[in-house]
């Protein structure tokens, strides 16, 4: 029998409070999911209420420096994250708040007015979403297809993909077709022929051959090269895929005049008709911040005009002050305060990581990638007194806009390789080295891994042959030799 016994042991557990849960939670999500749960609140708690924008421009401050707009909230990013975060902001680093980021913003930007322009008219982009499928049945309703040829252009349809391919075969097609109705082969393959015919040129093929083949028999029969070119695509299209242009002159017994002019044809073609009318609808980035030089000094803008702003609704909580009833609005009352201080934390959280970012980056931002340096999240950690995994959590799906462009925050993060003086530089930098080089490189003597990692050696830049190999790779570049293909082609 087990004997029975007690001990005593001491040891330390951390307890989340719900505050402290949704305060992580807000500092991860991006800014649409954000805008998410915020509509939410305002729908379901009454004592949440959303600014008016004369309100916010009356209330918000036009600027304040870094140490005052983190005083506010280092008491609650110390429950957040344990330590108390050190306000100490590099001098050459302003921090402006307040600002709502609107259309005007490159105006205020360049110093010029925001004053409304009269002249002004919005460029309105494209809003089109028509699909492959549906441009193709349109013309199917429009063209000159008799009822039996409509019914088996729209089973040819349903298998175009968007490249513009038919993906399925006639046996196939023919299986999804009503068997009463008594549909042949031949029926099917005319009206295929017929759907080849539609826009874009090219659509309904088989394969790349096919493709070409449709594309080119839309050229005038006089078009110089045209004939040529057709027997290319229907016999030799893997030659000149492999650069093999002296073979390809021995088939076909043609001049070199002959062949370029053939080429040109076929380069002329596009691979994926589709892709012309199957236009995927942009997806657009809100940036959490904005970055900009002003004076000669980099300035950090936080975007608060990517979510409302969000106060208690006066009456109610001025009503449940003399009572103890309600308890239901008392607990809003709550999560409302909780609400508005946790959003409050998630942006002076976001402006400290991103401040860190910018002085550490300063040269990026001044020369370009090639001037990006190491920079790792226990480097920002450090720096802003927190927990890596707070700051991992703040730079994952999080932007700022630069005048370089609008990046995310993790690309600003990259491991570090030694330098040939002992130092130490940004794998982002390498990168950005190697294509440089490769872009100014002699097409006809293109320049080999090796012979890369030779002249980075001589940049100062210390790295291995296989490195080289890999950072190419990662930059989708193809090998020497691939490009020595191409430039001969």
């Amino acid at each position: 029998m087990a004997k029975l016994s007690l001990q005593l042991k001491l040891g330390q557990q951390l307890t989340m409070t719900p505050q402290l849960q949704q305060a992580i939670r807000l500092l991860q999500m991006p800014v649409m999911e954000l805008n998410a749960q915020i509509e939410e609140a305002l729908e379901t708690n009454l004592m949440l209420e959303q600014e008016e924008p004369d309100q916010l421009n009356q209330d918000a401050p036009q600027e304040r420096s870094s140490d005052e707009s983190s005083d506010s909230a280092d008491t609650d990013l110390k429950e957040l994250d344990g330590n108390e975060i050190d306000n100490g902001i590099d001098s050459g680093t302003e921090v402006v708040e307040g600002d709502d980021f609107d259309n005007n913003w490159d105006e205020r930007a360049a110093g010029t007015s925001s004053a409304p322009d009269n002249d002004f008219q919005a460029e309105l982009s494209d809003q089109s979403t028509e699909t492959l499928t549906e441009h193709l049945l349109w013309q199917l309703e429009m063209e000159h297809f008799d009822p039996r040829e409509v019914v088996i252009g729209q089973a040819i349809i349903d298998y175009i993909n968007d490249d513009g391919y038919l993906t399925e075969s006639l046996e196939g097609i023919m299986a999804t077709l009503p068997a009463d109705a008594g549909f042949s082969r031949a029926e099917v393959e005319a009206t295929l022929k017929k759907v080849q015919m539609l826009d874009p040129a090219g659509v309904g093929a088989r394969d790349l051959a096919e493709c070409i083949t449709l594309q080119l028999n839309t050229l005038r029969p006089e078009e110089p090269g045209r004939e040529l070119a057709l027997r290319i695509a229907a016999e030799s299209l893997g030659l000149v895929a492999d650069g093999e242009l002296a073979m390809l002159r021995r088939n076909l017994s043609a001049s070199d005049e002959d062949i370029e002019a053939a080429l040109a044809l076929i380069r002329a073609c596009h691979p994926k008709p589709g892709s012309a009318i199957s236009v995927s609808t942009p997806e657009y980035v809100i940036p959490d911040v904005y970055v900009r030089k002003q004076d000669n000094r980099w300035v950090v803008d936080i975007n608060r005009s990517t979510s409302p702003k969000l106060h208690i609704n006066q009456a109610y909580a001025s009503a449940l002050a003399g009572g103890e009833a309600h308890s239901t609005l008392r607990s809003q009352l709550q999560e409302a305060r909780w609400l508005i201080r946790s959003l409050e934390i998630r942006n002076e959280t976001l402006l400290k990581v991103a401040i860190c970012i910018v002085e550490r980056q300063v040269d990026f931002l001044e020369h370009g990638e090639e001037a990006m340096k190491p920079m790792i999240l226990r480097d920002v950690a450090e720096a802003v007194d927190m927990h890596e995994s707070t700051i991992s959590r703040v730079t994952t799906n999080k932007y700022m806009h630069t005048p370089r462009g609008v990046f995310e925050f993790r690309y600003f993060f990259s491991s570090q390789l030694a330098s040939a003086d002992g130092g130490s530089e940004s794998s982002t930098a390498v990168r950005a080295r190697i294509k440089r080089l490769i872009g100014e490189e002699n097409p006809q003597k293109p320049l080999s891994d090796s012979k890369l990692a030779k002249l980075l050696e001589a940049e100062g830049s210390k790295v291995a042959r296989r490195t080289v190999a890999k950072y190419r790779e990662a930059l989708n570049i193809p090998p020497s030799s691939e490009r020595k293909k191409r430039a001969t082609l």
